[in-house]
C-alpha cells in the first residue's frame, strides 16, 4: 500500500510487517492529533506490553544526544534492535521539530536495526507532547524491543519523562553542582540511573561524591532500587556498555519487585487524565467564540456581571 495513505488500519498492518514508511506515516498521524490519531491509538492499544522504554533526560548541553548515539552503537553491537524518539524544541515557525538530535545520530541512519524519529515539543512545558505516549506505544506494537526517549532538557519540568519511561536515566556533567541544586531539580524523585557524561573532564570524582551524598540522605527501603551512578564519554562511546548493563539491572529489579507494573499502571492513569483535560481544553476553546462569548465579555467589562458567574454560564455548555 502507498505509505502516503491515511488509512490507519492498512498502515498499521504494513508497519507491523516492517514497512518503515508506513510507520513514519502513522507517527505523523499521531503528531497531527484528532480523529486519525485516535484511530491509530485504538489499533495499537491491544498489541502493547512487550517493549521497554528508557528515558534520557538532563539539562541542555549535557551531551544526551551524543550519549544516545553511543548507546545505540553498543546495543547494535549486541545484535539487538532499538528505536529512538528524540524530543526536540518546536520550530517557532512551523511547530515541527528542529531535528538537531536526529542530525547528531546520522551515523545510524542507514542501519535497518535502528529507527529514529524526532518529535516536536509543540510548546508543551514538560518537553513532551501527549503524542509521545502514543508514539511509544506504536513502536512497541510494531515490535520494537526497546525505545529510547531523549528529552530536550528544559529545566525542572523535564521530570515529565517519568510518565513515559520504564527506566529513567538522568545525565549530568562534571562540575554539575551540589546536592542542593540536585534536590531542587527533583532528580532524586525520578532518576533510576545517574550518568556523569563527559567524564574525560575534571571534576568527575567531586560530582560522584555529590550524587552519593545526595543518595545517602534519601530514605531507601531494603528492597528499593538505589539509583546507580555510571560514568561515560559519549563522544568516544566509553561507558556505554556499563550504562546498558545498569539499564538491564534496573529492568530486572523493577520486574521482580513489581514496581515496573506499578509504574506502567500509573502512567496509564495519568495519561487518561491528561487526555480528558486536553479534550476539555479543546472544548473550552470552541465555546469561547461567537456572539454569546462577545456579549458575556462585554457584560463583565461593564461590571454588570462578575467573571465567576460569566465563566459558570459558559461552562454550562461543557458540563
Amino acid at each position: 500500500m502507498n505509505a502516503r495513505s491515511t488509512d490507519a488500519t492498512e498502515l498499521f498492518k504494513d508497519a507491523c510487517a516492517g514497512d518503515r514508511a508506513a510507520l513514519a506515516r502513522l507517527l505523523s498521524l499521531i503528531e497531527r492529533g484528532g480523529d486519525d490519531a485516535r484511530s491509530v491509538g485504538r489499533l495499537v492499544y491491544p498489541k502493547i506490553g512487550k517493549g521497554y522504554v528508557v528515558g534520557l533526560t538532563g539539562a541542555p548541553g549535557a551531551g544526551k544526544s551524543t550519549l544516545t548515539s553511543a548507546l545505540i552503537s553498543h546495543v547494535r553491537s549486541l545484535k539487538q534492535e532499538v528505536s529512538v524518539l528524540a524530543i526536540d524544541p518546536s520550530s517557532p515557525f512551523t511547530g515541527g521539530a528542529i531535528l538537531g538530535d536526529r542530525v547528531r545520530m546520522q551515523s545510524h541512519a542507514t542501519d535497518a536495526g535502528v529507527f529514529i524519529r524526532s518529535m516536536a515539543t509543540r510548546g508543551h512545558l514538560g518537553g513532551l507532547s501527549l503524542a509521545t505516549s502514543e508514539a511509544v506505544r506504536l513502536l512497541d506494537a510494531v515490535g520494537s524491543p526497546c525505545t529510547l526517549v531523549e528529552t530536550v532538557g528544559v529545566g525542572q519540568v523535564e521530570v515529565e519523562i517519568a510518565r513515559n519511561a520504564d527506566t529513567i536515566v538522568v545525565v549530568v556533567n562534571p562540575g554539575w553542582g551540589d546536592s542542593v541544586q540536585a534536590n531542587k531539580a527533583g532528580l532524586l524523585e525520578i532518576a533510576d540511573i545517574f550518568v556523569i557524561n563527559k567524564a574525560d573532564r575534571p571534576g568527575v570524582d567531586q560530582t560522584r561524591r555529590d550524587l552519593e551524598q545526595m543518595l545517602e540522605l534519601s530514605d531507601f527501603t531494603s528492597t528499593a532500587w538505589r539509583p546507580m551512578i555510571v560514568t561515560t564519554v559519549g563522544t568516544t562511546g566509553q561507558g556505554a556498555d556499563s550504562l546498558w548493563d545498569a539499564i538491564n539491572q534496573h529492568r530486572a529489579h523493577a520486574t521482580a519487585d513489581g514496581s515496573l507494573a506499578t509504574r506502567r499502571e500509573q502512567r496509564l492513569r495519568n495519561e487518561l487524565r491528561a487526555i480528558i483535560e486536553r479534550r476539555l481544553e479543546h472544548r473550552a476553546r470552541e465555546i469561547c467564540t461567537g456572539d454569546r462569548w462577545e456579549a458575556i465579555q462585554n457584560e463583565m467589562l461593564s461590571h454588570s456581571r462578575d467573571p465567576w458567574s460569566a465563566a459558570d454560564e459558559m461552562l454550562a455548555g461543557i458540563l
